[in-house]
């Protein structure tokens, strides 16, 4: 099914490669955005901060901790590959749709990681993607390599590293749509399921914006001569 046929969904593999010239430099940016916000919010205030009481501790099994886990990886690989954009395309519009999907997403990655630091729970370990089982909702990580939905293979990635310039917007776009439909489905299930109320109103928020995103990048897809990737 192509995103245009589905205009209510819209993104890390497990290790992402942060040696990689001009193009690690950006991810290591981001991550060291990430760690500053976890430790400013950890000088003080951080319940009040992060939105949540500190009664609000769910288990590392728990659907609450197992999204904040899953999609901060999941947004960080979405950030290196908006962080690529400004040193390869010349496309004003692909250009700000980049910087905005990277400053949001180094922000909601950093108030997952400090809700996890809160909980006392390890940000990485665990069997990914656990806490997505009901219904129809679950995810075999071994039919894609062990990626999350949507995520970009190492393979995709450095092809993306060698484009500049149309080829690179289109192929972009179609790695970012697809990123983005795998994470709106997380973001849908967390909502509906999630045990602490913080947690469902940003995965709510995250579902909104990449399904509206979704249909941007769809749009500039179109434009830019490119197709869909098949959905997650």
């Amino acid at each position: 099914m192509t995103t245009t046929e589905r205009p209510d969904a819209p993104e890390v593999v497990d290790d992402l490669d942060t040696d990689t010239g001009r193009s690690g430099r950006p991810l290591r940016v981001a991550l060291m955005a990430v760690i500053a916000v976890g430790l400013v919010l950890l000088g003080g205030g951080l319940a009040v901060a992060l939105g949540i009481g500190r009664t609000e501790t769910p288990d590392a099994d728990s659907v609450a901790a197992g999204f904040a886990r899953d999609m901060s990886r999941h947004h960080l690989q979405g950030v290196e590959m908006a962080n690529l954009v400004a040193d390869r395309s010349e496309d004003a519009e692909v250009r700000q749709l980049a910087f905005d999907i990277s400053a949001t997403q180094t922000n909601q990655a950093g108030r997952m990681q400090g809700w996890l630091a809160l909980w006392e729970v390890p940000q990485s370990g665990g069997d990914t993607m656990a806490w997505m089982t009901e219904g129809d909702h679950g995810h075999d990580m071994t039919a894609d390599g062990g990626l999350m939905p949507g995520m970009a293979t190492e393979e995709e990635l450095a092809n993306l590293r060698e484009l500049r310039g149309t080829a690179f917007d289109v192929e972009f776009l179609r790695l970012m749509i697809r990123h983005h439909q795998g994470g709106f489905d997380m973001a849908e299930y967390a909502a509906e399921h999630a045990e602490v109320p913080a947690v469902r109103d940003l995965a709510q928020a995250i579902a909104g914006a990449q399904s509206a995103e979704t249909r941007t990048m769809a749009t500039l897809l179109t434009a830019r001569g490119g197709t869909p990737l098949p959905a997650p």
